[in-house]
């Protein structure tokens, strides 16, 4: 059981859809009901969340609560880890997964069922928890993530759908469609990760920390949240589009490595360079830049402490 002080619970009400507001009245009572002291806090607009977290007074046992999507997570995060004066106990995170997504709590294994995500809270573990950091282009101070980066055809598939009135897997998979039949020449990037370097036209580059992202697709297949790593996936350009959709079937199933173009490895850093062309690239779906000529991507172990189911 997770004896720890205060829970200060960070609630996006425009979260899945819509729908997250009409959880709030089962979270209060169910941590009325615990005897744990607590507070629910509404975000107001993107960005709302690092805000609050900076004007809260938070000591080292108490733990923070993403109540939301995996856009949640990520402001939550980058507020407990850009908090000054900054505490060398490495902030305790939890997280009500009540977005549309759920990418990364898909990783722990932390349930959508709110009732199992709340027992999670009182009876979880503590465990180690990595986090990233990417720099460059709209975030030259750098900023953290917990699931992952990815650059080219995923990210502008979320272009793509992010332009549509439906906001759905639906619309992702139109943006898909789009984005096969326009099929853009894709950029060489020169890839620095430790002491490995690789030069190639890449299609398509996840740095994850999370095992999951899109909803549905794989690509960190055996990414782990507490070996101090970055597990990245590359997949060199493809002259038929019938090849690259048999590569993005794989994704489904994280067995992408099985196909000819594509390569997996582990690092704590890594430097992107585009040599042609340009990189479109997003950080735990927050977008960093649309034509990206510099990218510095890190690893920092145990930055954070994660309430994980047993």
């Amino acid at each position: 059981m997770v004896q720890q002080g205060k829970f200060w619970i960070i609630l996006n009400p425009t979260a899945g859809k819509g729908k997250a507001l009409k959880h709030r009245p089962k979270i209060d009572k169910f941590l009325k009901e615990s005897g744990r002291q607590y507070e629910i806090i509404t975000t107001k607009s993107p960005g709302d969340a690092i805000d609050i977290i900076h004007s809260l007074q938070i000591n080292d046992d108490d733990i923070t609560v993403a109540a939301g999507g995996d856009g949640t997570c990520n402001e939550v995060v980058n507020g407990l880890l850009t908090r000054r004066p900054r505490s060398s106990t490495p902030p305790l995170f939890g997280i009500i997964p009540i977005g549309r997504g759920n990418d990364f709590s898909f990783t722990p294994g932390i349930p959508a069922d709110v009732d199992k995500a709340l027992d999670i809270l009182i009876n979880g573990k503590i465990m180690k928890l990595d986090a990233g950091m990417v720099k460059g282009e709209f975030f030259p101070d750098g900023r953290y993530f917990i699931n992952g980066v990815g650059i080219g055809f995923d990210t502008k598939v979320g272009f793509e759908a992010a332009k549509m009135k439906i906001k759905s897997g639906f619309s992702y998979m139109i943006g898909a469609i789009k984005m096969l039949i326009r099929y853009e020449k894709s950029p060489v990037i020169k890839i620095k990760y430790d002491e490995n370097e690789v030069t190639l036209a890449a299609v398509l580059i996840s740095i994850v920390n999370g095992r999951r992202m899109g909803g549905s697709f794989y690509m960190g297949p055996n990414a782990l949240l507490d070996d101090g790593l970055l597990d990245v996936c590359f997949v060199r350009h493809q002259e038929r589009r019938s090849k690259l959709l048999k590569i993005f079937s794989h994704y489904t199933k994280g067995t992408q490595i099985e196909c000819e173009g594509v390569n997996m490895a582990r690092a704590v850093k890594f430097h992107l360079t585009a040599l042609s062309g340009g990189m479109a690239a997003h950080c735990d779906g927050e977008t960093v830049c649309y034509e990206g000529r510099e990218l510095e991507i890190n690893c920092f172990p145990g930055a954070l402490r994660l309430i994980s189911p047993v």
